[in-house]
C-alpha cells in the first residue's frame, strides 16, 4: 500500500469537516483511495459557498492541502498566477516528500508548476493526467500546449494518460477514457431502460455547462431546426452557467418556450432520470477530452450525437454507438436527427451497442488499468491490484 498525492487545478471548498469539489472529480479520486493507505489531494480552495456541482469526499483516508486561487483568463488572472507559482512549487515540493506517488492533472496553472517540479525529483514514481484535448484544432491557452509539449516529451518522467488514440503515440503516452460509473451504476441503468424505444416526443437532452464553449446555444438552434422540420421535440437543459440568460433570451425569439425546459443544475439522482427520458444527448461542443455526460447517456440507451473533437469521433465511431459532427453544423445535427427518428431500428441498434461499450467506462475499470500501468512503469514497486 501507498501513500498517493494529487496535484490538481480544481478549487474545493471545505466546510467544518467536509471536503468537496467538483463531484466528478471527487468520485474518481474517492474511487482511487481505496487502493492507496492515503490520498492527498493539494489544490486550491476558495471562502466562497460551494456550488451545487461540489460533493464532499465519501473515502475517509482523502485528506486536503488548500493552496490559495489563482488564475483567469484576464491581464490580472494572469499575473497572479506567476505570483502564485513559486507558493504552489513549494507546496509541492513539501507534499512529495511524504508520497509514494504523485498524480499530476493538467491542464492547469499548478499543473505547469508540477512539471517544473518533476525536473526537482526525477526519482518519485509519477503519472500524469491530461483530461483536455490532446489534439485541439484550434486557439488554446499557451500554458496548455507547454503542458501538452512537456508532457509528450516524456520530460515529465513518467506515464501519461489520455483521451483517444493519437498517431506517433509515444509509448509513455496511455489511451484511457474517462471514467462515468461503477459497475453496479451500469448495470442499474442498463436494466431501468429495458424497455425504452423511440416514441414520441422525441426527447433530446443537454448537460452541462450553460456556455459558448459547451454549445448550448447551438443546441437551441438545432432544436428550433427540428422543429421547422415538423418534429415534435422536448429538449432538457441541465445545468448552469454565465450564457443562461442568452440562452432564455433566445428560447423566447425562438418562439421554444414550450419545447425547451431549463432545469439548473442537478443531483446525480435526478440527471439519471434525464437520461432514462431521452433519447439522444446532444453535446455540439467545441472542445472536449471525453464528457462523461456521452458515456453517461450511452448507460441509459440515449444515443450521442455530439462534436467531432478530441476521442470523441474514435469512441462513437468505434462502438458505432452514435454520431460525431462538425460542431458548427447545425443542420448536420438536425439531419442526423431526424434520421433516425425515420429509422427507429437504427436508432435502437445504436442504443444498444452505446450500452455495451458503456462497459468500459465503469470506475473499476479505470482503477485497474492506472494500477497496470503503475506497476509496468515502476515494477520494482509494489502496487496494490496489480
Amino acid at each position: 500500500m501507498a501513500g498517493l498525492l494529487v496535484v490538481s487545478g480544481a478549487v474545493h471548498r471545505v466546510w467544518g469537516t467536509q471536503q468537496a469539489g467538483w463531484g466528478p472529480l471527487v468520485r474518481e479520486l474517492d474511487y482511487l483511495a481505496t487502493r492507496f493507505d492515503r490520498l492527498i489531494v493539494l489544490a486550491p480552495v476558495a471562502t466562497s459557498p460551494a456550488p451545487p456541482s461540489f460533493t464532499p469526499y465519501a473515502a475517509p483516508n482523502v485528506h486536503l492541502i488548500p493552496v490559495r486561487p489563482a488564475g483567469g483568463d484576464s491581464l490580472g488572472g494572469k499575473i497572479e498566477s506567476l505570483r502564485a507559482a513559486p507558493g504552489y512549487l513549494r507546496a509541492i515540493t513539501t507534499a512529495a516528500r511524504d508520497a509514494d506517488v504523485i498524480h499530476v492533472r493538467c491542464p492547469c496553472n499548478i499543473g505547469l508548476v508540477a512539471c517544473l517540479w518533476a525536473l526537482m525529483d526525477r526519482q518519485k514514481p509519477r503519472w500524469a493526467k491530461y483530461a483536455g484535448n490532446w489534439r485541439p484544432g484550434g486557439p488554446e491557452p499557451l500554458s496548455y500546449k507547454l503542458q501538452r509539449f512537456w508532457l509528450e516529451s516524456g520530460a515529465f518522467g513518467g506515464p501519461v494518460t489520455v483521451n483517444g488514440r493519437w498517431p506517433n503515440q509515444p509509448e509513455h503516452v496511455h489511451s484511457l477514457v474517462n471514467p462515468s460509473f461503477s459497475q453496479k451504476e451500469l448495470e442499474q441503468a442498463i436494466a431501468s431502460v429495458a424497455s425504452k424505444r423511440l416514441s414520441r416526443p422525441v426527447r433530446l437532452l443537454f448537460a452541462g455547462r450553460l456556455e459558448e464553449t459547451k454549445g448550448v446555444l447551438r443546441v437551441v438552434e438545432i432544436a428550433a431546426e427540428l422543429i421547422r422540420r415538423g418534429l415534435d421535440v422536448i429538449v432538457d437543459l441541465a445545468g448552469d452557467g454565465p450564457d443562461r440568460d442568452r440562452v432564455v433570451s433566445l428560447v423566447e425569439s425562438k418562439g421554444l418556450r414550450d419545447a425547451i425546459r431549463l432545469h439548473g443544475w442537478l443531483s446525480r439522482e435526478a440527471l439519471a432520470d434525464l437520461y432514462r427520458a431521452c433519447h439522444f444527448v446532444v453535446l455540439p461542443s467545441l472542445s472536449e477530452g471525453w464528457p462523461k455526460v456521452l458515456s453517461e447517456g450511452m448507460a441509459h440507451g440515449a444515443v450521442p450525437v455530439a462534436s467531432a473533437v478530441s476521442s470523441i469521433g474514435q469512441v462513437l465511431a468505434e462502438s458505432q454507438a452514435g454520431i460525431a459532427l462538425p460542431t458548427l453544423d447545425i443542420e448536420a445535427y438536425a439531419s442526423a436527427i431526424e434520421r433516425l427518428v425515420q429509422n427507429p431500428d437504427e436508432w435502437q441498434r445504436l442504443a444498444e451497442r452505446g450500452q455495451e461499450a458503456a462497459a468500459a467506462f465503469t470506475y473499476e475499470v479505470y482503477v485497474e488499468r492506472i494500477i497496470r500501468i503503475l506497476s509496468a512503469a515502476y515494477p520494482s514497486r509494489r502496487w496494490t491490484g496489480s
